[in-house]
């Protein structure tokens, strides 16, 4: 029998955001794709392994995608990578690979899934903490209350577009424009907070665009809500 590859969310960057099921499959299986060069040194591990100290015992599996625009590039990246987990399903053993936050949400196992999938092989989701929500519990405030919206953007400098639909926006994957992202927010007129590295050693929290540093990291989230 062919084994299965689950994408397991590991959530945000704190392990007691690890849930149960995402522990289990940890606990009961040898083969953990984790998403870099060096297994132990990507995020996804160091969070988990926190939370499952036996993971620094099974076997490691690199699963290396760079980033990149080149889309050529991408897709071949894509499929080494889905090639690397087939070995394994072939040989009737499960493979867990363990993303940060949800594997729903702008996940590079949704790549790998789409191959390992045409491929005929099974794959399982398993849902984490998304970072947005992560951050808002670190905040202490409702995202959403009611019947208000929520828009989630990634990188929304390339976008140029304006905040100026009702509701409450989150805005990932904008750090490496923040200074664009900053005046995008000031034009909006709402409430804006910032969570960078939530729920790591590193986190870091700001109450207002004026905090917002130019130089946030990749995993800076912002939530932007209605006055």
């Amino acid at each position: 029998m062919k084994g299965i590859a689950y994408g397991v969310g590991v959530g945000p960057g704190d392990p007691e955001y690890m849930t149960l099921k995402a522990i289990r499959l940890i606990k009961e299986n040898d083969i953990i794709a984790l998403p870099g060069k060096e297994p132990k040194e990507t995020t996804a591990y160091q969070i988990a392994v926190q939370a499952v100290p036996e993971l620094a015992d099974k076997t490691l599996v690199p699963v290396y995608m760079p980033m990149t625009m080149d889309l050529d590039v991408q897709r071949e990246n894509h499929r080494k990578g889905a090639l690397i987990i087939e070995d394994y399903l072939k040989e009737g053993k499960n493979v867990v690979y363990l993303t940060l936050g949800d594997p729903t949400i702008y996940c590079t196992f949704s790549y790998l899934q789409h191959i390992i999938e045409d491929d005929g092989f099974e794959t399982e989701l398993v849902s984490g903490i998304t970072s947005f929500c992560a951050a808002a519990a670190r905040l202490n405030i409702p995202i959403v209350e009611w019947n208000e919206p929520m828009h989630v953007i990634p990188a929304v400098h390339k976008l140029g577009a304006e905040l100026d639909q009702p509701g409450s926006y989150v805005l990932m994957k904008s750090g490496s424009r923040m200074k664009d992202v900053k005046e995008i927010l000031r034009s909006s007129g709402k409430d804006v907070k910032m969570v960078q590295d939530c729920g790591m050693d590193t986190e870091m929290v700001y109450q207002a665009v004026e905090e917002i540093p130019d130089d946030a990291g990749y995993f800076a989230l912002i939530i932007a809500k209605d006055k």
